[in-house]
């Protein structure tokens, strides 16, 4: 029987709640496919910093780094809004990133059928989307310097070397050939020369994965055709602060911020986690909508090549939407019964592990 360490960063606000299902939709699955799964907890965020003064702690980054993934739930909150910027959640997520080598962020907007009203966009125009945005991840403005606040001037740099473009280059075109075999690479090359450098080489990446047609796209542009017509796009490949921004517009093409994974991989242990946010508003109420996490598990299984795992979790979610079972954030969209978190766990759970 295959085993795999698994370190359990569930963080702030619902991150508890929505790991907990993640984790029993998990353990029903494992059962099933006949693989085991031990789980180690470790502290990340502000829960980290009550408890330790460190929003990453040392010992949180070396229990992840000998781990074979990393399941997360959600870090942040009010509580910590006013803590030095060293000190806050965000802080510690983006060090266990930097420690971890986590250069890819790999997030999936996919439209469920049995959701289409969710969205804002008319039917013709989403229903079947598709896409992947494949964002770099340690690099880019939020991390170049000199960065810095005076009176009344505030600067930040953004910085790009060829490594860094070609190693997630090639993370987009290695996801484009497992999929429709297209790579949109978003930049601002009519004015940037950092985006000078990332389309030169992107096009120099392109060259040994000749089976994938590359296009180059404006990121205004970008924006826009999201919107227009967002089934054009197969791998979205593009830098920090872009990627950023198009990854949240594409979230919501699909109808709800709760229903979508994310995957951070580039170093030896690949970390998974939803998208949105510990929404600490709702914790502890039970409405929290536990799906972006269980589907993020389901990436954790591809990672570590439990393939007919992650697909009996897709395929278990797709059911219970369709069986009209909803949580609260979308209870407005064919809604037969709505349920809350642990119960959408349970019922996932169930049609996971047959």
């Amino acid at each position: 029987m295959k085993q795999y360490k698994i370190a359990v960063l569930k963080g702030d606000g619902i991150g508890p709640e929505i790991v907990n299902e993640a984790i029993k939709v998990l353990n029903a699955v494992a059962t099933s496919e006949n693989f085991k799964l031990e789980y180690t907890e470790f502290l990340l965020g502000g829960s980290a910093y009550d408890k330790t003064g460190d929003p990453c702690p040392k010992e949180t980054i070396e229990g992840c780094l000998n781990s074979d993934a990393v399941l997360f739930g959600a870090i942040g909150g009010y509580k910590w809004d006013n803590l030095p910027k060293e000190k806050r959640p965000e802080s510690g997520l983006l060090k266990i990133r930097k420690a971890l080598g986590l250069f890819a962020n790999i997030r999936p907007a996919v439209i469920f059928d049995e959701l289409i009203e969710a969205s804002t966009l008319k039917e013709e125009v989403i229903k079947g989307v598709d896409l992947l945005v494949v964002r770099e991840l340690t690099g880019g403005i939020y991390f170049g310097k000199p960065r810095g606040k005076e009176k009344d001037k505030a600067y930040n740099t953004m910085v790009y070397t060829k490594e860094e473009i070609e190693r997630i280059a090639r993370i987009g075109f290695e996801e484009a050939m497992k999929r429709r075999k297209k790579v949109t690479s978003v930049d601002k090359a009519n004015v940037l020369e950092v985006s000078e450098l990332w389309r030169e080489v992107v096009e120099e990446v392109a060259k040994d994965y000749p089976e994938v047609a590359l296009e180059h796209m404006y990121v205004d542009n970008a924006a826009m055709q999201l919107v227009r017509n967002p089934k054009q796009f197969d791998v979205i490949l593009t830098g920090n602060i872009f990627g950023d921004i198009l990854s949240d517009e594409a979230s919501m093409i699909v109808g709800s911020i709760g229903l979508l994974p994310s995957a951070s991989i580039g170093g030896k242990v690949g970390l998974f986690e939803p998208i949105h946010g510990s929404a600490p508003d709702i914790a502890g109420e039970k409405i929290a909508n536990p799906i972006a996490t269980i589907l993020s598990a389901a990436m954790m299984l591809d990672f570590l090549g439990e393939l007919n795992g992650a697909e009996k979790i897709r395929k278990a979610i797709k059911k219970v939407l369709k069986e009209g079972y909803r949580t609260k954030d979308i209870a407005s969209f064919g809604a037969k019964r709505v349920v809350n978190t642990e119960e959408m766990g349970d019922l996932i759970a169930e049609n996971a592990g047959n």
